[in-house]
């Protein structure tokens, strides 16, 4: 069972290290990556250590130079690291607030196209609690960023982190799917497990935009008419629409914490969502940053008067 029955109050950081080795599906590269446990207050750093110089860089949404079929990060040194929503959507869910990715390549690897496989070794070796509050962003009023028919909107909430999102596709297997989720609440087993996907047709382009160099069948699910070629089919019936929660959750956490407020995103994707929070951010107006207070509360934020705001 991936979700850890956990108190949501302090800062937690991971047990002991972990390490994973893959490939990025972009740059075909491959790549070692270690989640290392790291001190309250500090938040999740990437070190760049195949670099011996400016090798630091922070997933925040205002460093993020590129959302094509992926997020990238970089720091003021063009030191830069790629597809990082898919471990950062599963720190976001298991409640990670700190914690140093140390990586010797410059994407993340793509693992099986989802989260699973970081998730199970998290859960393997549990999290470490600090005695620090946590501090979550509070939306205060509705956002909204559209580009033609594809929009993304965030309200205020006061005891939910909700995640609606739709796809539409012309492709008759994908079609128009939509889900919801309670990212505090609930069960997100079929998040974690839903993989990256692609049509069959679109794979000439990925290798003309110099992408995809690492993708394959098992790691991602190809589609072509309306047959999947991966030979177990689907994880789950929402696996299209699951998967693009899931980056959603990895690119949110680009705010550096947890957000109580309301999401809905139709057709969106890496882009929409950075520039949802570029807009969140440039006014102070637009949200509260603030600090839980007490010894427990219940599984959703419900005890809301224990809130203290800080910002």
């Amino acid at each position: 069972m991936y979700t850890l029955l956990v108190s949501i109050l302090c800062q937690k950081t991971i047990s002991k290290k972990i390490s994973f080795q893959g490939i990025g599906i972009h740059t075909g590269k491959k790549a070692n990556i270690s989640i290392i446990p790291t001190s309250p207050n500090t938040g999740i750093t990437f070190k760049r250590i195949d670099l011996q110089n400016n090798n630091i860089v922070y997933p925040n949404y205002a460093n993020v130079v590129d959302t094509t079929l992926c997020t990238t990060i970089s720091n003021e040194h063009g030191t830069k690291v790629s597809t990082i929503e898919h471990l950062m959507g599963a720190l976001y869910g298991v409640g990670i607030d700190n914690a140093i990715i140390e990586i010797d390549s410059d994407e993340v690897p793509i693992m099986d196209g989802s989260a699973k496989i970081f998730i199970n070794k998290i859960n393997s070796v549990g999290l470490k609690f600090s005695d620090q509050p946590i501090k979550i962003i509070k939306i205060n009023k509705k956002i909204t960023f559209s580009e033609g028919e594809k929009f993304i909107s965030i309200d205020k909430s006061n005891v939910s982190g909700d995640i609606e999102f739709e796809i539409k596709y012309n492709n008759e297997l994908i079609g128009t799917q939509k889900n919801k989720i309670n990212v505090f609440e609930d069960n997100l087993n079929d998040i974690y497990d839903s993989r990256t996907f692609c049509l069959f047709e679109d794979i000439e382009k990925l290798k003309k935009m110099n992408l995809g160099k690492g993708g394959s069948l098992e790691n991602a699910i190809v589609i072509k008419g309306n047959k999947i070629l991966n030979e177990n089919g689907l994880r789950n019936k929402s696996e299209f629409v699951n998967h693009k929660i899931l980056d959603c959750m990895g690119d949110l956490f680009l705010s550096g914490y947890k957000i109580i407020g309301s999401i809905k995103c139709s057709q969106g994707g890496h882009k929409l969502t950075n520039q949802l929070l570029r807009k969140i951010f440039n006014d102070q107006e637009n949200f509260s940053l603030i600090e839980i207070k007490g010894k427990q509360l219940p599984h959703t934020f419900a005890n809301y008067h224990n809130l203290k705001s800080i910002a």
